[in-house]
């Protein structure tokens, strides 16, 4: 799995949906949220930039004190700072060798790991900022996720619905909807 590019490829089809959306509607909340949609972008930016900088100073014990969002400018430009957030996490992915470990609160993690779990967060906060103005949205990039961060999900046919399950965020037959959740950062042995 090239896990750079499909962060890639995420990141892409994240910020062409949300370009579509009308820039006056970004401080409603986000669907599920207490947070508006602008908040929801920062929220974003911080953990994308969060996760490069524990892979990148493979961090032993805590997060480290970067700290990133965005400026109150257009929607334009917030889009252009959380691509860039994204596609420096995809660089450090791809510059990683496969031994590279880091701290993260759910697992010591892999730059597949860190890769995955940039995704959940591209993902799942594009589809609470969609939801939000009742755009359908729906990701393609959501089986390998699901595979590296949530091997404990049931078996379903729809990667998409099963990460909206896997996250809250969505229900699956014959299944309880999950109220708390969390991903399984650490490399499996």
């Amino acid at each position: 799995m090239d896990w750079s590019t499909l962060l890639d490829a995420t990141t892409d089809d994240c910020m062409r949906v949300m370009g579509t959306l009308p820039e006056d509607g970004f401080s409603r909340h986000a669907n599920g949220l207490n947070w508006s949609c602008r908040v929801t972008l920062d929220h974003v930016v911080e953990g994308l930039l969060g996760y490069t900088a524990l892979l990148t100073t493979r961090a032993e014990r805590r997060w480290t004190s970067l700290h990133g969002s965005l400026r109150a400018e257009s929607l334009e430009h917030c889009l252009e700072g959380v691509a860039t957030a994204a596609t420096l996490l995809s660089r450090t992915v791809a510059a990683a060798t496969p031994d590279v470990r880091a701290w993260h609160p759910w697992g010591t993690s892999d730059a597949a790991g860190f890769a995955a779990m940039g995704i959940t967060e591209l993902t799942m906060h594009t589809h609470d900022i969609t939801r939000a103005f009742g755009v359908e949205w729906r990701s393609a990039h959501c089986a390998p996720v699901v595979e590296r961060l949530f091997p404990d999900a049931p078996r379903h046919s729809d990667p998409f619905a099963l990460l909206l399950w896997c996250t809250g965020r969505g229900e699956l037959p014959g299944v309880p909807r999950r109220e708390q959740w969390q991903w399984h950062g650490a490399v499996a042995a």
